[in-house]
């Protein structure tokens, strides 16, 4: 069993090897506000800060439909890590928008399309995600380093060994910040209309629209984490 050291051992060398390739000029992280990204977040943003490169850039999701306490955390922590934050939204109205009646649709218009334009617009190379293979079956086969198109950039994944609680012990260990919903029962935080809270003994995800969980494969094809 691979220890949670060697596993921040074997990020950190990813993420070195990307500042030594690209010197930090392309990268971003995909920045949810969750317990995951934050991870990516602060091991990279200490990364750039031992190599005077600061500030870490970001992109981050703003559907229009998220919990406001993800977005008042995000918020925060933009202020309080100096982050280089570029929010990337939707170009239709939420008013009499069909939010979740077909998932698919509703991701690929909510998420995939905002967070392309948001990789072409910021001129992304690289963009550092908080996905992890044991959240769900579609994710076991992911590899660290995923050349996209359209547009072309690469998505790198330095967490995927990680367990959530590896997560957890991190946050502890460092003393992370987290949303607050986390502490009200929530484990994995989406959009509203797709988001509750787990049932008793159910896995981490159990609380996410399951159309959505679903067709995770079919998100990722169309270039989502």
């Amino acid at each position: 069993m691979i220890s949670l050291d060697d596993k921040i051992r074997a990020t950190e060398q990813i993420l070195a090897e990307l500042l030594k390739e690209t010197g930090g000029t392309g990268v971003r992280v995909a920045w949810t506000g969750g317990k995951d990204s934050t991870v990516v977040l602060f091991i990279w943003r200490a990364l750039l800060e031992h190599h005077g490169k600061l500030p870490p850039k970001a992109i981050n999701l703003d559907t229009g439909c998220k919990f406001p306490e993800v977005m008042a955390f995000r918020d925060r922590m933009v202020a309080e890590w100096g982050i280089d934050l570029s929010v990337a939204r939707p170009t239709v109205e939420l008013e009499g928008y069909p939010l979740a009646e077909d998932v698919v649709s509703c991701c690929r218009v909510l998420k995939v399309e905002p967070l392309k334009a948001a990789v072409r617009e910021t001129e992304t190379s690289h963009l550092l995600t908080g996905i992890r293979r044991d959240e769900h079956p579609d994710r076991n086969d992911r590899q660290s380093f995923e050349p996209r198109t359209d547009p072309d950039h690469v998505m790198v994944n330095p967490i995927l060994d990680w367990t959530e609680t590896d997560i957890w012990a991190f946050h502890d260990r460092f003393g992370l910040p987290h949303c607050e919903l986390y502490d009200q029962g929530y484990r994995s935080l989406g959009c509203r209309p797709c988001t509750a809270l787990p049932g008793a003994g159910a896995g981490e995800r159990s609380g996410r629209d399951q159309a959505k969980e679903d067709n995770m494969k079919t998100l990722t094809s169309m270039g989502y984490f």
